[in-house]
């Protein structure tokens, strides 16, 4: 009796279970069922405040495809029943990368005894293309063509983003339709807003990004002075990259169509994509020279260089085809954060101070960037923060960038510091060790004399000596120019000089890479040392590419005859040059003879030569040529 007892209280109990679940699945089926009604009734836009209204949960979703439906086959009922109204409750409708084009149904109410003014906002300003369907008042509608890949001046309202004025009858009920289209992510955040606190949110917002792009043309300006007094290259890096940053932001936020050419439609995505490429690129090549990574990880060097170059081969790309390979350019420029993020860790783990401010500043850029895409593949929600997560991100790194420069130039003056310390120690340790004993310093001031002769002896020979090539370096040339200049002079001799510059060597060493480009210098000069073998002359390396040879007691036609002999050994040498028409590495020589009188000087005679270069560059390069005096050239092919 029990027993039945018990397995009577357990199927109540299982019955009031599933009477409570049938009840909590029917309430939600209600609710929802309500939402959806609500949904269609209309937003009511008299109850807006200060605050805007996120319209995708209010709004319905028609996806067309093919992109054919055509505005009045979409309000058929056959058309108008395919609207979804269960959109999710987020502040930006997350589409994906999409070709299909979609369509949105915004119904609003004003219940109110008076007419109201309302601002419909599509703050994307990368949607490519958004056609809007406003009442016109008259019963019928009147159509907006624009989008972030057309002209500026189609918006009819002056705004970074896609701003859409609406007035609302009283007691009235409009229905709004969008179609929305992008050729890289759609992401459609749709708000509402009344006049008054759209204009103060506008205000606020020009002002950030006005806070953003003065602080870049600080950086850029300050950074740009810093390079012509230093001369160092890493500096023009960095004002390439910020410059390039702040471009990709432009064009990102609308400001480049809004402020640079309202009539063309130049700002697209493509451009915006290129741009980001060309950021990377420059991003890529200061890394490298700030963090030293072809001295410390010479194959993660490669690797960053591969990088660079494939973003240079992405600008055709994104050209022509950008809808095909958006996605997967956003995927290349997600991946490129990792590689430069291990090469930054790499290299702190190798005790590089430099990569400790670098992990830093690309961490700021690292988090603002991946928050954008995130938001472009729509998997974070829209807000302040990952709107312009990447403008933030952007500064944050641009100070720490800037901050980075600035220790490396103190480190660079504390390690001179130390290096005049260091000698200043040695100094005062040799005076001590010298008043220990008159005859000790004696000694030893024999035995320092002797060591100094050799020392100054040999660094004579290393400052006259070109560290690559072996041979003289452009001191020793100068030195022996003047010589040989006031030798020939005194004797009423001619002097000739031999100016040489190696063919296209930029493009030789940005193909073939530094080494070999040093590899082939270091042979011209064995080959010009080997060339020009009186033991009279003097083969130098001028600077760069160019070299130089002083000939005494030589003619025109003599040192002619010498630069013909140097053009044709060097390219004896049969040099792989992929770069070059000749496809061997090539070189053009200038010459200039004269017998030093009034009105003359070495000086005028090296010009001359250097003119004589340049006329053998103009007239195809390996060849030489003998300039005769200052209003002609005589020129002889190689």
């Amino acid at each position: 009796m029990v027993a039945w007892l018990n397995l009577v209280k357990s199927g109540m109990r299982f019955f009031l279970c599933c009477r409570g679940l049938w009840v909590l699945l029917l309430a939600c089926v209600v609710g929802l069922a309500s939402a959806a009604r609500a949904a269609e009734r209309g937003v009511d836009v008299a109850a807006l405040g200060a605050q805007p209204l996120s319209l995708i949960p209010m709004a319905a979703l028609l996806e067309d495809p093919q992109g054919r439906l055509t505005f009045g086959e979409l309000q058929a009922p056959a058309q108008a029943a395919r609207f979804k109204t269960d959109l999710p409750a987020t502040n930006a409708l997350a589409l994906g990368f999409t070709r299909s084009v979609y369509w949105l149904r915004l119904t609003l109410h004003n219940p109110g005894s008076q007419s109201l003014a309302r601002m419909l906002v599509v703050d994307n300003p990368r949607i490519s293309h958004i056609q809007a369907h406003l009442p016109d008042g008259q019963g019928g509608y009147r159509v907006v063509d624009t989008g972030g890949d057309t002209p500026f001046a189609s918006r009819p309202y002056p705004n970074r983003g896609f701003v859409f004025p609406l007035a609302l009858p009283a007691q009235a009920q409009q229905v709004v339709y969008l179609r929305v289209a992008s050729t890289v992510g759609l992401l459609v955040p749709l708000q509402l807003w009344t006049p008054e606190a759209f204009h103060a949110h506008e205000r606020n917002d020009y002002l950030v990004q006005a806070w953003y792009f003065g602080m870049a043309t600080a950086m850029v300006l300050f950074n740009l002075m810093l390079w012509v007094a230093l001369r160092d290259r890493i500096y023009l890096l960095y004002v390439v990259f910020v410059a390039s940053a702040a471009c990709s932001l432009a064009i990102k936020n609308g400001l480049a169509a809004e402020f640079v050419g309202q009539h063309a439609a130049w700002a697209t995505n493509a451009t915006y994509y290129s741009a980001i490429s060309l950021t990377l690129v420059a991003m890529l090549l200061f890394m490298r020279r700030m963090l030293h990574t072809g001295r410390i990880l010479p194959r993660a060097d490669k690797l960053l260089l591969g990088l660079a170059g494939v973003y240079l081969l992405t600008l055709p790309v994104y050209a022509v085809a950008l809808p095909a390979v958006a996605k997967a350019g956003i995927v290349l420029n997600a991946a490129t954060a990792p590689v430069m993020a291990g090469v930054a860790l790499a290299c702190a783990l190798k005790r590089q101070r430099n990569a400790y401010f670098f992990l830093g500043a690309f961490a700021m850029f690292l988090l603002g960037g991946l928050l954008t895409t995130l938001r472009a593949m729509g998997m974070v929600p829209t807000n302040a923060l990952t709107v312009d997560g990447l403008q933030l991100g952007s500064a944050l790194e641009m100070l720490l960038l800037a901050f980075a420069l600035a220790d490396r130039y103190n480190t660079l003056r504390r390690d001179k510091a130390l290096a005049q310390d260091a000698l200043l120690q040695a100094q005062q340790q040799l005076v001590d060790s010298l008043k220990t004993s008159e005859h000790e310093l004696e000694l030893r001031v024999a035995q320092r004399t002797d060591e100094l002769q050799a020392l100054n002896a040999r660094l004579h020979a290393l400052s006259q000596t070109d560290g690559l090539t072996g041979i003289a370096n452009r001191r020793r040339f100068d030195e022996v120019l003047a010589l040989e200049w006031k030798r020939a002079q005194r004797l009423g001799q001619p002097l000739a000089v031999l100016m040489l510059d190696v063919d296209w060597f930029k493009k030789y060493n940005d193909h073939h890479g530094h080494q070999v480009g040093d590899a082939c210098l270091q042979q011209i000069a064995r080959t010009l040392a080997a060339t020009v073998c009186r033991s009279g002359d003097l083969v130098a390396r001028y600077g760069g590419e160019e070299f130089v040879c002083v000939a005494p007691a030589t003619d025109g036609p003599s040192a002619l005859g010498m630069a013909r002999k140097i053009v044709q050994a060097v390219r004896a040498l049969a040099l792989p040059h992929g770069m070059s028409p000749l496809g061997v590495v090539s070189v053009s020589v200038g010459v200039a003879c004269g017998v030093p009188g009034p009105g003359t000087s070495a000086a005028g005679l090296l010009r001359r030569a250097d003119a004589a270069l340049y006329s053998a560059k103009a007239q195809g390069r390996n060849r030489a040529e003998l300039a005769v005096d200052s209003h002609g050239i005589e020129s002889d092919a190689g």
